[in-house]
């Protein structure tokens, strides 16, 4: 006879919330030390900016619930930033390896494209579809 079971859930757990947890607070000290600009809280992020450019990837970088960058702050990139944010939440820890697995290329990268490729910068914005009256 075996004993009870232990199952440790690693997504969407306390487990995956206190590696968001670890992950933000070094995400704090990192744009706390290195950030020159104005820190800010948007989208539910706390914003560096003014970093240098060798202390964050492509535009910015979200670790845990800090968004990193140098000026690349605008509303719509911090609204796809704010879905890696919860893509953290999610797996803790894990997010960058899953990350790394998805691979660098943004457009075959799944959390690049659950976030939004257009809002990450990834994709030339669509124009509006409103059709005009002649007139």
């Amino acid at each position: 006879m075996s004993g009870p079971r232990v199952r440790i859930r690693l997504t969407d757990s306390p487990v995956s919330i206190a590696g968001y947890r670890w992950a933000t607070l070094v995400g704090f000290v990192w744009g706390f030390i290195w950030s020159t600009g104005p820190i800010r809280v948007r989208n539910g992020l706390i914003v560096f900016t003014g970093m240098p450019r060798w202390t964050f990837g492509r535009g910015g970088s979200c670790v845990g619930g800090c968004y990193l960058t140098g000026r690349n702050d605008g509303d719509t990139v911090l609204g796809h930033e704010a879905v890696h944010r919860e893509q953290w939440r999610k797996y803790g820890m894990l997010f960058p390896l899953l990350y790394l697995l998805a691979g660098r290329d943004p457009l075959r990268n799944r959390f690049e494209i659950e976030a939004g490729l257009e809002a990450g910068g990834y994709l030339p914005r669509r124009r509006s579809t409103k059709t005009r009256t002649p007139g």
